[in-house]
């Protein structure tokens, strides 16, 4: 049987000679395989910079909790394409198996002709395919890059649409300024449809959300700090809105601004009408959200095994400047929990604000080890992540990948075992997590 990256290898000729962002080709194809996105379960649709991912993961958490069936669609994968696509079951869902998933491939391309498509709207067009053809309560739409002409946006009545944080990154696609990209994120709010916002960093962003929700009549507009909030108050996690007060577990996935979007997450349940989900599905499922390469300690696998002994490893994929305020701020928190030596292993792509991203790490880091991003034409030779890092404020050497960096830092002498980040770019964290042996599941 062909395989899943034999036929998205021959998608990669059909990419159009320009790209002008427009739902025009995803929705000509969707036409011609009989619209599967108008036979889809509820739909809870997410956009935003940052905090997309850990939004949906906890929407899945706590549905599956509450013995719900949730299909998923994220972007991008860690380790293998499949990961995109979970398929929804009682008691939990699977990453689509890959005879389902060259099926729904091979028939996308069928219907699509030879056009010109990109990769993202012809997976995302069997991804919907493929939720059209097996039932779930819900599913949680991941927008790809930015929201109003981003494939996904072609649910004309979602249950719901959140806004996570957002921040400037694909510029060259979204705009320079912060007001550009809430315009793109905030086109997935529909009209007469729940409209989420969260707390915002920016007013300028948060002001266009606001402003365009209610231009497109979206209903109800609920903002994060206004009609909702949620906050760490003695380990607790506590989320109130108008109608609700919740004192919940600490969430899972670690740093403070994990509250923000759990809060987010909640609010978009409640407006989509999951009212009478049990407390119990929002206390399992706020203790047990995971999401992997954002955030993860590595506790077992190759990668520990060749660490310095009594050493932590952590990784997480942010790479632009707000994921990386976010990321350094987490790294105090635990410094101040557990004070260890903070050393960052890096690896970015040429297109991402290196520098922005580091300088929060100056005065937190004791060391950076730049490294390539495996695999990716656009990364940074490890040398210039070293030189954007010294620009930065931070100490920085190099080495030829991940694994001789953590092994290099094993033959050192340590006053006190190092905690190790390995960071800058999601296709690092998958690569990481690869040669670790402990892919997402």
């Amino acid at each position: 049987m062909e395989s899943t990256d034999a036929i998205i290898a021959r998608f990669l000729a059909l990419h159009p000679k320009t790209i002008d962002l427009s739902l025009g080709r995803v929705e000509r194809l969707l036409a011609d395989l009989g619209h599967p996105e108008e036979r889809l379960p509820p739909v809870i649709h997410v956009a935003g910079t940052n905090g997309k991912g850990s939004t949906v993961a906890f929407m899945r958490a706590i549905l599956e909790a509450a013995g719900l069936a949730v299909h998923i669609y994220t972007s991008p994968h860690l380790v293998r394409f499949h990961e995109r696509i979970r398929i929804g079951r009682p008691g939990g869902g699977l990453f689509v198996d890959e005879e389902k998933l060259v099926s729904a491939l091979r028939s996308c391309e069928a219907a699509n002709g030879g056009e010109p498509i990109t990769v993202f709207e012809i997976t995302t067009a069997a991804a919907i395919l493929l939720f059209a053809q097996e039932p779930a309560d819900v599913l949680l739409l991941e927008v790809g890059l930015g929201g109003r002409f981003d494939a996904t946006n072609v649910v004309a009545e979602p249950a719901a649409a959140v806004v996570t944080s957002i921040g400037l990154d694909h510029a060259e696609y979204l705009g320079d300024t912060l007001a550009k990209v809430a315009f793109e994120k905030a086109g997935i709010f529909k009209r007469g449809r729940p409209a989420i916002i969260a707390r915002q960093d920016y007013v300028e962003a948060d002001d266009v959300l606001r402003a365009r929700a209610e231009a497109v009549r979206a209903s109800p507009i609920l903002v994060g700090g206004q009609d909702f909030s949620a906050h760490i108050e003695n380990g607790r996690l506590v989320y109130q809105d108008e109608d609700a007060l919740m004192d919940l577990p600490m969430p899972r996935l670690v740093g403070a601004h994990q509250a923000i979007n759990a809060g987010a997450a909640i609010t978009a349940l409640r407006a989509a009408g999951f009212l009478r989900l049990p407390n119990a599905s929002y206390e399992e499922g706020i203790a047990s959200a995971e999401w992997p390469g954002r955030l993860q300690r590595l506790t077992r696998g190759v990668l520990p095994g060749i660490a310095p002994e009594g050493s932590e490893i952590w990784i997480d994929g942010g790479h632009n400047p707000d994921g990386g305020r976010v990321l350094a701020a987490a790294m105090a928190d635990l410094a101040e929990r557990s004070d260890a030596p903070l050393v960052l292993v890096a690896g970015m792509l040429g297109t991402k604000d290196g520098e922005g991203f580091l300088r929060n790490f100056a005065g937190l880091a004791r060391e950076l080890v730049g490294v390539p991003v495996p695999g990716q034409v656009a990364g940074r030779p490890a040398l210039e992540v070293a030189q954007i890092a010294t620009r930065a404020g931070l100490v920085a050497s190099t080495a030829a990948g991940f694994e001789a960096a953590i092994a290099g830092l094993r033959e050192r002498e340590w006053e006190r075992a190092p905690r190790i980040l390995i960071c800058g770019s999601l296709y690092l964290a998958g690569a990481a997590l690869g040669a670790n042996g402990t892919p997402p599941t």
